[in-house]
């Protein structure tokens, strides 16, 4: 299968930068999205092989349209660009403001990056997109769950709700263009989102199960939901 360009956004660290070394390793070119041009230098010189530093907020619309004029073909697009408010507050103490700066990356983002990649990907024998949701926004978990996680992060947890409901209806609406979309639960990692003393996995672990979902067969599902290691995770 001819697959040899990807995108990850929000590559300049953690699951990003790893998604970002696994594919260059599978003989990949990678654009390494970051907001900051220095970041993105590092995270490349870090990754090594042919990974390229690309610039790309995915909250500014300029940033994204000058990312795409770039791009003339691509095979993949992960969408791992994140945020999560600091503190374990209940959903009534996270203000409108917080909801607005969580879905403006985690939802809005996506959106505006898949839309304006669309283009690239279009020309592509084989295009993949895998947007990195996470564990935390399963509905059927959340109303089963006894855990300290109980009614709190209501941001975050709700946004990548909102992905893995966008994973589907993009898997529906592309179908006919043979686009495969799936969302990916990674687990808590070490990584700047979470805290490094309760985060023990590596994220390169993570990572994996990103890459083997960016690299399906055309026989491979689309509108799935993923945990890290392969099984089905509960919507």
């Amino acid at each position: 299968m001819d697959i040899s360009t990807a995108l990850v956004t929000g590559a300049n660290k953690g699951i990003g930068r790893e998604i970002a070394r696994q594919l260059v390793q599978a003989g990949l070119s990678v654009y390494v999205g970051s907001r900051d041009a220095e970041r993105a230098e590092r995270a490349v010189a870090d990754i090594g092989g042919d990974a390229r530093p690309l610039v790309l907020d995915v909250t500014d619309p300029v940033s994204i349209a000058a990312a795409a004029d770039r791009i003339d073909t691509l095979d993949v697009l992960v969408n791992n660009a994140g945020v999560s408010p600091a503190g374990g507050r209940g959903a009534q103490d996270e203000d409108t403001g917080t909801f607005r700066r969580v879905y403006e990356t985690n939802v809005f983002g996506v959106v505006s990056v898949t839309n304006a990649l669309l283009p690239a990907l279009r020309r592509s024998a084989h295009p993949r997109i895998v947007n990195i949701s996470s564990g935390t926004g399963s509905l059927a978990a959340a109303i089963t769950e006894h855990s300290g996680y109980r009614g709190v992060f209501a941001s975050y947890r709700s946004s990548k709700a909102a992905l893995n409901a966008l994973t589907v209806f993009y898997a529906q609406s592309l179908a006919d263009d043979g686009v495969k979309v799936n969302a990916l639960a990674p687990g808590l990692r070490r990584t700047d989102l979470n805290d490094a003393a309760a985060a023990g996995g590596d994220p390169a672990e993570a990572a994996a199960g990103a890459v083997r979902l960016a690299l399906l067969p055309d026989d491979g599902p689309s509108g799935a939901f993923f945990s890290w290691d392969g099984t089905p995770a509960p919507w």
